[in-house]
């Protein structure tokens, strides 16, 4: 991600359309790696299979949908899941209950492991890194980081089963 040198404020970035659309931290504005079709199909896919599955999990999904981490972050995940009662206004002040990164091939690690950590440290109980290429992935909590093994992410204490390769599937 590349970081546009001028800085503005929240109010001005929040009234500006960008194209494509940028996150902005801390006065400045965070250009967002845009995907691929591996990318966007698996967004596209996660974002349907989740939803199909809303009232038995009792969530809403979200994709791209700017949010409020903290004050002076605005991030946009590819896609995020609430439990409800879902948040209130167009732009959610609350933490996502799983915040979902798919990486694009211009991703840097160690930016989206600072993305993992600072959404965690705001209070997002889950963020899920996956691979759109090989479906490899990784879950971040508080407590550590695991690596997903079977393609399957199991959200401990949660109905929330995510198979990838099924949900590219349907």
């Amino acid at each position: 991600m590349s970081v546009a040198a001028t800085l503005i404020s929240v109010e001005e970035y929040l009234r500006t359309s960008y194209s494509p659309d940028r996150e902005y931290r801390d006065g400045v504005l965070v250009e967002r790696n845009v995907g691929k079709k591996s990318h966007a199909d698996l967004q596209t896919a996660l974002g349907q299979f989740i939803r199909s599955r809303r009232k038995e999990w009792k969530i809403k999904v979200y994709v791209e949908l700017r949010i409020r981490a903290r004050e002076g972050w605005y991030p946009i995940p590819d896609v995020c899941i609430y439990l409800l009662p879902e948040p209130e206004g167009e732009i959610p002040d609350k933490p996502p209950f799983l915040w979902i990164e798919i990486l694009s091939e211009t991703d840097r690690m160690t930016e989206v492991w600072d993305k993992a950590r600072n959404a965690i440290a705001c209070g997002t109980p889950y963020f899920w890194i996956v691979d759109p290429t090989t479906l490899e992935s990784e879950l971040w909590t508080a407590g550590g980081t695991t690596r997903i093994t079977d393609g399957t992410l199991r959200l401990p204490d949660s109905p929330i089963v995510i198979p990838l390769a099924e949900a590219l599937e349907e």
